[in-house]
């Protein structure tokens, strides 16, 4: 099957990357779920599963799009930028520094990366 780079972003690094602004939000901003929800424009339920980790936890971030995330949640805090701007932003980043793999959203430690099958959620479902 055929995976296009922008669905492993809509499927893993967009909620990936809202996960850290949430928790980011949360214990660096001292941000209620209601405001964090409303900020990212997801429900309540989807930011504390978002800061238990029971949401996107498949992806861990590139420590340089962790920094990227940091410097984004201060300008939202502050309400310099919007949640969209900033995600949007951090994406290009990651594309730009290929920080990550385009097929399975691992991170890239080398040029000679083995790529892991994606466990797609739509099929993973099939079965139950």
């Amino acid at each position: 099957m055929y995976t296009l780079p922008q669905e492993i972003e809509v499927w893993y690094i967009i909620p990936a990357i809202r996960r850290e602004i949430a928790m980011c939000l949360s214990k660096d901003h001292n941000a209620s779920y209601d405001k964090i929800a409303y900020i990212l424009g997801v429900s309540k339920a989807a930011v504390s599963q978002y800061i238990k980790r029971k949401r996107a936890s498949r992806i861990k971030l590139h420590e340089k799009a962790m920094e990227e995330i940091s410097r984004s949640c201060a300008f939202i805090a502050r309400g310099k930028r919007t949640a969209v701007s900033e995600i949007t932003r951090v994406l290009e980043v990651i594309r730009k520094k290929k920080l990550h793999c385009e097929i399975c959203g691992e991170m890239i430690e080398d040029k000679y990366h083995d790529c892991k099958k994606i466990n797609y959620p739509f099929i993973d479902n099939l079965n139950d």
